[in-house]
């Protein structure tokens, strides 16, 4: 951990400094994950409503944070496994499989007053759709967020040589889906 984030996660973990500390962490980091939920998600309300559950979780846990990984890696993880609950439980609504719920994501993209893509990103957004939801994830996060593979690794609990190859894979296949569509 750097000694800003040692020193953010001190505050936090005291009384006295915790809501300020909590402040502080929102601003550092709200921008970041809300992209990171957001490429995940795809809907600015969804990404919205899992930001505030992230920082809601993060801040009745902030004392169960070990400092064993990086501050922002801890934060990436709960905001991963907080968007992926929610598609999950998005699919177990509609009572159809997660493919089916990326589906209907993307074509809800289209109409997202938010979504400032053009034809190409939709596309773009359409290929990675198609992609496991491993691969999706590694994608997302090395080619809009342009993490390290010792960042992925951190946050996703794989080793930089699985990460790797699942990049090169989804890179392969989102190729192969924009040449033929």
């Amino acid at each position: 951990m750097s000694d800003n984030e040692t020193i953010i996660v001190q505050q936090l973990q005291s009384d006295k400094d915790k809501n300020a500390a909590f402040k502080s962490l929102i601003s550092l980091y709200k921008e970041r994950l809300y992209w990171h939920i957001r490429h995940i998600v795809k809907s600015h309300d969804d990404a919205d409503d899992v930001l505030q559950n992230t920082f809601i979780k993060v801040f009745k846990n902030i004392n169960n944070f070990k400092g064993d990984s990086k501050l922002y890696s801890w934060l990436y993880r709960i905001a991963t496994n907080e968007a992926l609950t929610l598609l999950k439980r998005n699919a177990k609504l509609k009572d159809i499989n997660n493919q089916d719920i990326q589906d209907l994501t993307i074509n809800n993209l289209q109409s997202d007053v938010y979504f400032e893509g053009d034809a190409i990103q939709l596309k773009l957004q359409k290929a990675i759709a198609t992609l496991p939801e491993k691969q999706q994830l590694v994608f997302n996060m090395k080619y809009f967020q342009d993490l390290k593979y010792s960042q992925l690794s951190e946050i996703l609990d794989t080793s930089e040589g699985a990460l790797k190859a699942s990049y090169h894979l989804a890179s392969k296949k989102i190729e192969a889906y924009l040449k033929a569509n």
